[in-house]
């Protein structure tokens, strides 16, 4: 059962996340492993937001700005670290990948996220 919580924020979540990782295989007819990207989850409500946040030098330099991307949604997926996800909302598409270790909260998990890049 879903709380009066949970579907109050997803009231605000107005993207669409999919979400894959780079695992082994095994082929069924050859039994030969390899690797390829494999979808864990598809279309999750989510909330992708963006802030920025400043930091002053302790050398007296210039003040660092640098942006965090943070993923908001359901707090009963399993998102392995170095997946790829993939976020659309409002009509833009992004691919990123897991950074962080999720922040776990009563009705939902928040994950910064970092432009995905490669597979590690």
């Amino acid at each position: 059962m879903v709380s009066a919580r949970r579907k109050a924020l997803e009231r605000l979540w107005r993207g669409n996340c999919t979400v894959k990782a780079w695992q082994e295989v095994e082929d069924p007819i050859t039994h030969v492993t390899k690797h390829e990207e494999v979808t864990l989850y598809e279309n999750l409500k989510c909330k992708l937001s963006h802030e920025k946040l400043t930091s002053s030098s302790s050398t007296g330099g210039p003040a660092i700005i640098t942006e965090q991307i943070k993923l908001s949604l359901g707090n009963e997926y399993k998102i392995p670290s170095g997946c790829k996800i993939i976020v659309t909302q409002y009509d833009v598409t992004e691919e990123y990948t897991r950074s962080g270790k999720p922040g776990i909260f009563m009705d939902h998990q928040e994950i910064v996220l970092e432009l995905f890049k490669e597979y590690a």
